[in-house]
């Protein structure tokens, strides 16, 4: 007959792994906006304009159109008048001149900016931190 072998019994360890959830540090978000002060410093442009009325009285054949000359712009006034015939007058002319002006403007104006206060709460010790 065979004979068997002693058999030795080993002991072996097992792993469980397990996963739970636990409340770790809170943080709080806050937007705070600051404003200051700028200086807005531009040159701004605008256009004026000068009307003269002048006065020419020639008696013409058919009415002139409006014209430029130069940065003058000519609209003709006409008047028809009645005689033993009829005669076209050129009575006056108005001229319209314009004028390109440039001027510093200064401004005060507000200016926002927001930034973002972060506060981080530990559950565990009673001290805040902040970052920024």
């Amino acid at each position: 007959m065979a004979t068997q072998s002693p058999a030795v019994p080993l002991y072996s360890e097992e792993l469980s792994v397990s996963r739970q959830q636990i409340t770790g540090d809170t943080v709080q978000v806050s937007v705070v906006t600051h404003e200051g002060e700028g200086v807005v410093d531009e040159m701004l442009n605008r256009e004026r304009v000068e009307i003269d009325r002048m006065p020419i009285g020639l008696p013409i054949d058919a009415i002139p159109p409006v014209r430029r000359e130069g940065d003058t712009t000519i609209l003709p006034v006409v008047e028809e008048i009645i005689v033993v015939e009829r005669r076209l007058i050129l009575r006056e002319e108005v001229r319209i001149k314009r004028r390109h002006v440039s001027e510093r403007h200064q401004e005060a104006v507000v200016l926002r900016k927001q930034e973002a206060v972060i506060t981080r709460m530990e559950p565990d010790s009673g001290s805040d931190r902040q970052e920024k």
